[in-house]
């Protein structure tokens, strides 16, 4: 007996979201490599894995986007913003930050709901304010008690926000878009690809361009390797998946499944790669996981 649409839609995303999850685990394994030289890697191998599959399909209609001015704008503007959130994404796990990552991911539900209101006059339901003033309200604790703002949080939660708003303008299937914000994107990810990053004597970041800057990758082992070519595939399944598990599903239940993947890779950063994270931090990520509940709840209620 076949399942029923939700069903299958529930499946579909509970598995987009738990490849999501576990990512921090795959990046770790490619830590060796250079975030930057990883994320021009991920737009290059992603492109040609995407665009193979449109092409395959005989699908070129995505290939005419530059027609449209507007349309053409627009996915500049995602492929820049995605760059971004990818690359902030792979540093902040490789540089022992998975926790602040989750916690990105929480809050960004609520970031487009603000989103949502400023763009497209959506209404607010009383549990969505209370939610988002104690996502608020976590956020300046946990800068009280770090002493500076969760940046890598907030990069990420405020970049995969607007990247979302900016999708939510454009009528693409996720792989056309895809294929599009890579190949907008592909000047960038050769530019990262051919330049070395290091420090100065002062301990300034620095980048200069080096025709050699790839030399090292050749010294590391075969399954290294290996990894990093199937970054493409990383990051396409799980987008191909949520994709098609988003149709089936209502916005409710589809907003409780988002919450498995900052929940897995705030367990994998603690539990895993043992990150610092002092026991005051956890009246933090209270307010943080309350506000969760409750974006759940009042997502309910508007689809009651």
């Amino acid at each position: 007996m076949d399942k029923s649409p939700i069903g299958k839609g529930a499946i579909f995303a509970a598995l987009s979201y738990l490849m999501w999850g576990i990512l921090p685990l795959y990046w770790k394994t490619l830590a060796a490599i250079n975030s930057l030289h990883i994320l021009g890697f991920r737009i290059i191998f992603s492109l040609v894995l995407v665009g193979s599959i449109l092409l395959i399909r005989k699908n070129v209609s995505w290939l005419g986007f530059y027609k449209d001015r507007r349309l053409r704008v627009l996915m500049i503007l995602a492929g820049i913003t995605i760059s971004f959130n990818w690359g902030l994404y792979i540093w902040a796990v490789n540089s022992g930050h998975t926790i602040e990552t989750s916690l990105g991911y929480y809050i960004n539900p609520l970031i487009s709901i603000v989103f949502g209101l400023v763009f497209f006059r959506e209404k607010l339901n009383v549990l969505q304010i209370v939610s988002f003033c104690l996502a608020i309200t976590g956020v300046l604790i946990l800068t009280v008690f770090t002493g500076r703002l969760p940046w890598v949080s907030l990069g990420l939660a405020l970049s995969f926000a607007l990247y979302g708003l900016l999708k939510k303008t454009v009528s693409m299937s996720a792989l056309e878009s895809l294929s599009v914000e890579t190949l907008v994107s592909l000047p960038l990810g050769l530019l990262l690809l051919f330049t070395s990053f290091g420090t100065n004597m002062n301990g300034t970041a620095i980048s200069f361009p080096d025709p050699h800057s790839l030399s090292y990758i050749l010294k590391l082992p075969f399954h290294t390797l290996f990894l990093l070519i199937v970054c493409g595939a990383a990051t396409t399944i799980p987008l191909y998946l949520f994709s098609k598990g988003a149709k089936m599903l209502p916005l409710s239940t589809l907003g409780f499944i988002q919450f498995l993947s900052p929940t897995l890779s705030f367990l994998t950063g603690f539990f895993i790669f043992h990150e610092y994270f002092p026991p005051h931090n956890f009246i933090a990520f209270g307010f943080i996981w309350t506000a969760a509940i409750l974006y759940i709840i009042s997502l309910k209620k508007r689809n009651g």
